[in-house]
């Protein structure tokens, strides 16, 4: 088996792990990607398989700085779009990154913003 392959097995089992142990929570998922340049978000609601509110570094274009302040910014964009569609709480699924970073600094923005993890 080739590397790259090993390591795309390692990924997916990181990322499935991780969902496993939150879809057994039956709460809302948030659900986050980070690319090289951009971080992505989303609140879904697996029971009914739509997405509550979703927010992403490309659709805050004002925004300059790190990319661990843009993160924290969409952090909290998101939360106020979840507490205005009605949602106070949540799940974080990191996926198969690791819980530091850019993926931290928009936890922090999401409990900043009023939504508890």
């Amino acid at each position: 088996m080739s590397i790259e392959r090993k390591k795309a097995q390692r990924t997916q089992r990181r990322a499935l792990r991780v969902r496993r142990k939150i879809k057994a929570s039956n709460a809302l998922r948030i659900s986050i990607f980070r690319s090289a340049k951009h971080i992505y978000a989303q609140i879904i609601d697996d029971a009914q398989s739509k997405t509550v509110a979703s927010c992403s570094s490309l659709e805050l274009k004002k925004l300059t700085g790190e990319k661990k302040e843009i993160a924290h910014a969409v952090g909290k964009e998101l939360a106020a779009r979840a507490i205005k569609s009605g949602v106070s709480s949540g799940v974080l699924d990191r996926g198969h990154f690791l819980y530091h970073g850019r993926v931290k600094a928009l936890a922090e923005g999401l409990r900043e913003g009023g939504l508890s993890l």
